[in-house]
């Protein structure tokens, strides 16, 4: 099964959600709260994790600073939900079998549409 890094900014009850499916997630708001987004993509990459995060930044990171997480990044671009939805879409994402998460930066918008750009 995946490993999942959640991002400081990933509510925790999508955290215990995913967690009580039996996906392997570490929080960094819990384990490593306020470093760097620079270490939390080295942490990824050690540890062979796919983020999840709201940050746009991770983009940034990894098309102009060359980090290149292999399982790759996900970005939620969703503004209004409950603590519980986020850990609902990245289930949906994880669960589809055509999907690879492997080297590419996952764009989730507000209509549940998503993007990939391959890196």
């Amino acid at each position: 099964m995946m490993k999942l890094l959640a991002n400081e900014n990933f509510p925790y009850k999508s955290i215990i959600y995913l967690s009580e499916k039996e996906y392997d997630i570490i929080s960094i708001g819990m384990d490593n709260p306020s470093i760097l987004d620079a270490e939390v993509m080295l942490i990824a990459m050690k540890e062979e994790r796919v983020i999840l995060t709201f940050d746009r930044d991770y983009g940034e990171l990894i098309f102009k600073h060359n980090y290149k997480p292999y399982w790759g990044v996900i970005f939620l671009r969703i503004e209004e939900f409950e603590p519980i939805d986020p850990g609902l879409i990245i289930e949906k994402i994880l669960l589809n079998k055509d999907l690879d998460l492997r080297r590419a930066l996952t764009v989730v918008d507000e209509t549940g549409g998503l993007r990939q750009r391959k890196y």
